[in-house]
């Protein structure tokens, strides 16, 4: 089932990260880690769903996407960027992608991070937040965002990670197995990964052979 919903607020929050701000349709239930698909309800865009989750909180009124937006692709991200407050599209019903199993390591590459939006919000929410970690691997500094909201949940265990700038207070590099080893302690905990093709496939690798169990390693369903 399609939903149309009419964006309410708009806000940049890097030079290609936006927010969107939705009405959010009767009787539309979800959970933190839910996702839906949404395409224009325009004439071309009939078969051009895309998938993105919720980082709003099932208790809102209204419902929130946090979206990389892509120019160079000529796709939905460039379309829905290109609308304004007052202006609609489609939603289906949501599903399942992360499911919340508490604390946790969160290790994301650039909007991999946005499905951790509301895991995280829930997590603080419930005071279970306990000591979860949030590795955020990024190209630049100005590819950094929700940094605020990060810090304030999580304190140090906020941690960014630049992979084309040496800048303090930053780590500098990738998350690889030698990046794991040295600033992971237990891994015998649960992992959400999600980023870029082949960056939770990556991780994932490394976790396991690093002793995490399948059953800890939680990619998107």
């Amino acid at each position: 089932m399609s939903h149309k919903v009419e964006i309410l607020n708009k806000e940049w929050l890097t030079h290609n990260v936006m927010q969107l701000k939705l009405e959010r349709p009767k009787g539309f239930d979800y959970k933190a880690g839910m996702a839906i698909e949404a395409t224009l309800d325009e004439t071309g865009f009939e078969d051009k769903w895309s998938p993105f989750t919720m980082t709003s909180l099932p208790t809102q009124d209204e419902l929130e996407f946090t979206i990389k937006v892509y120019p160079d692709h000529e796709g939905l991200t460039l379309a829905l960027s290109k609308l304004n407050e007052g202006e609609s599209f489609l939603i289906t019903d949501p599903f399942d992608t992360f499911k919340n199993k508490g604390p946790a390591i969160f290790i994301a590459g650039g909007t991999g991070v946005t499905p951790f939006i509301a895991l995280l919000r829930q997590l603080e929410v419930d005071d279970e937040i306990g000591g979860s970690q949030l590795f955020f691997a990024n190209k630049k500094e100005k590819d950094i965002f929700m940094a605020e909201e990060f810090t304030q949940m999580l304190g140090k265990n906020f941690v960014n990670v630049l992979s084309e700038e040496d800048k303090k207070p930053y780590l500098h590099g990738i998350i690889d197995k030698d990046f794991l080893k040295e600033h992971v302690d237990n891994f015998d905990q649960p992992f959400y990964l999600c980023g870029p093709s082949g960056f939770a496939d990556d991780i994932g690798g490394y976790l396991k052979e690093l002793g995490s169990g399948e059953d800890l390693v939680n990619m998107s369903l």
